[in-house]
């Protein structure tokens, strides 16, 4: 009677196993808004503190090259949503400043998921909704926040209202989260409602796209936070002197990360992450679910005026509104349990239009080529199976500067191999790095490399016609 027990007890333990391995993985996509390169402790911040985030990134395979498909909100996002160049939907521009002229139409990523049988979740900043088009029209079941706003008027409860104004402005408003109270802090209310998600859905395959306000403008941190950071900064305060450079044609850049408001902004971001991580623990969920961590474009750093900056990306150069690489170049790893090798490092060169077609592929669901028309697949980077992801080419165009902003002019850009062309186009010149040597771009070699230049040239020129890109406004 004891072997046959034990028997049963192998096979049961056995069958359990052969479930979990055979189980669809559940996915969350982590996204923070405006999270520059140099934005947290792995990547070498001694002002901002980020240990949750500095954990998971060295349980996972970190991206050393990994870009937004555009360096401003809307176009970066439709591009993860769609796996499209924004270029090809006349982004940005096309019908306003912001249009996101993003169609009911499209099958985007959450659609593909929710066809393979997940509950899809969305929370958090959407600001793709120009043609009327919100997450619950694009495959999301559920959509706690997410409609026009790039922002809320305040971080703390209630998000509608500037702090000391009793005005409300249709642009900004941030709907369905109605169980918000006096006190509440936006970064912890979404977090909030995806941990009620995740309690309610934990028996069945899930698809979560945290989309964080935050650490966009306004800056706006908790009190206790903001404090810690004041103190920091008295006990380490930043060096005399300049604390802008001008470099070029990207206006001022800020030198120095010294902003304690936007510091706790990072920190109550870093917090979301250790509550979604510690509870996927608690419900035994963390060995089957995919965690890709980002930012939509680099950080807040740059100015053609005297608003208030963010953050330094140095020694990238420039940030938000540029395509230079701390406008576009973002933090990004990706935890994939029983595959990624943990505390791995790539050099693959990935984009924002490539999410979607490699979520498909590590979640096994059904492929839509004829939708990402840009995306390609690193899961096999992932996998370690794929090493020549750095010789790719990628490209940007940004054809609605904001000099007077962001300090940024009207560009396209090209990635191959090593080398980067920015054809500011409205000017009439062109630049060329080897960002392999020169990660800053310090150094313009148009004029030193004439054929590399022509090469780069006609690829942007012949791209920009094959997507009709807007060129002006």
């Amino acid at each position: 009677m004891k072997k046959i027990f034990i028997i049963f007890l192998f096979v049961g333990l056995f069958s359990s196993n052969a479930q979990n391995k055979s189980k669809q993985p559940n996915v969350i996509f982590f996204l923070v808004d405006d999270f520059g390169w140099m934005d947290t402790g792995y990547q070498g911040s001694s002002f901002y503190e980020t240990p949750n985030i500095d954990k998971l990134a060295h349980e996972s395979m970190r991206f050393n090259q990994a870009y937004a498909a555009h360096p401003r909100c809307v176009p970066s996002r439709f591009a993860m949503i769609t796996g499209k160049y924004p270029a090809r939907e006349g982004m940005p521009g096309k019908g306003g400043r912001d249009a996101g002229n993003l169609q009911k139409s499209e099958f985007g990523i959450a659609k593909a998921f929710k066809e393979k049988g997940y509950t899809t979740f969305f929370t958090g900043k959407w600001h793709l909704a120009s043609n009327e088009v919100y997450p619950e029209d694009e495959g999301f079941d559920y959509n706690f926040g997410g409609g026009h706003a790039g922002a809320p008027k305040s971080y703390f409860y209630p998000y509608n209202v500037a702090k000391g104004n009793s005005g409300n402005g249709k642009e900004r408003n941030i709907e369905n989260l109605d169980d918000a109270k006096e006190g509440d802090y936006l970064t912890d209310h979404l977090t909030r409602k995806t941990l009620d998600f995740i309690k309610e859905n934990k028996d069945k395959p899930f698809f979560i796209y945290l989309s964080h306000y935050g650490v966009h403008t306004p800056f706006e941190g908790k009190d206790k936070l903001e404090k810690y950071y004041q103190e920091k900064l008295k006990e380490n305060p930043v060096p005399d002197g300049p604390q802008y450079a001008t470099v070029g044609n990207t206006g001022e850049t800020k030198i120095y990360q010294d902003n304690a408001t936007y510091a706790a902004m990072i920190q109550s971001v870093d917090e979301s992450l250790a509550k979604i991580v510690a509870l996927l623990k608690d419900l035994n969920l963390d060995e089957n679910t995919i965690i890709v961590f980002t930012s939509d474009h680099g950080g807040l750093s740059n100015r053609g005026n005297k608003r208030q900056l963010a953050t330094s990306n140095l020694p990238l150069r420039a940030g938000k509104g540029h395509n230079y690489e701390g406008g576009i170049r973002v933090p990004m790893f990706v935890k994939w349990p029983g595959v990624t090798q943990e505390n791995s490092t790539t050099d693959a060169i990935v984009t924002g239009t490539d999410y979607y077609p490699t979520l498909v592929d590590m979640a096994n669901l059904n492929p839509h080529p004829e939708q990402y028309l840009d995306g390609v697949s690193f899961a096999e980077v992932l996998k370690g199976t794929n090493t020549k992801d750095n010789e790719r080419t990628v490209f940007w165009h940004s054809p609605l500067p904001r000099p007077t902003s962001t300090g940024d002019t009207a560009n396209t850009t090209v990635r191959k191999g090593d080398f980067k062309l920015l054809d500011f186009y409205e000017d009439g010149y062109v630049e060329l790095y080897n960002i392999a040597k020169d990660p800053g771009e310090t150094k313009n070699l148009a004029a030193s490399m004439p054929e590399k230049t022509k090469e780069l040239t006609k690829l942007i020129q012949d791209w920009r016609k094959e997507v009709n890109a807007v060129i002006k406004h």
